[in-house]
């Protein structure tokens, strides 16, 4: 199943072609947190990812963006970046999903709050 999968669907995993290229011109750099594995062309001047599950670009953590885009030319793997005390840990994005932002009185909340900071108008 999960060959047809592939074979029919580009969203899942790489395609077969994806998967060729990368068999035949792919040298490994590395794996994040997430298990997508980074790849760079044997003259260092193609970089891609092969994502673990669905194919989304928000799945990709900063520090390996930054590589990905060519702001660096180093991996995280092998020079890793040094983070403030501050930040907080990379989230994808959840926009479209369950687990997205809501805020206070949405109706999108299990228990929307009733709106204190205006009132309806009504027609006299």
């Amino acid at each position: 199943m999960k060959f047809l999968l592939r074979l029919l669907t580009w969203w899942n995993f790489s395609t077969l072609n994806t998967a060729f290229f990368t068999w035949r011109h792919g040298i490994k750099v590395g794996e994040d947190t997430q298990g997508n594995i980074f790849y760079r062309s044997k003259d260092g001047a193609k970089r891609w990812v092969i994502y673990n599950g669905e194919s989304e670009a928000s799945r990709v953590s900063p520090d390996w963006h930054g590589w990905l885009h060519h702001t660096w030319d180093e991996p995280p793997t092998d020079r890793p970046l040094t983070h403030k005390a501050w930040e907080k840990p990379h989230q994808e994005n959840l926009t479209g999903s369950a687990m997205a932002y809501a805020p206070q009185g949405s109706i999108r909340r299990a228990e929307p709050a009733p709106r204190k900071d205006y009132e309806a108008w009504t027609p006299e």
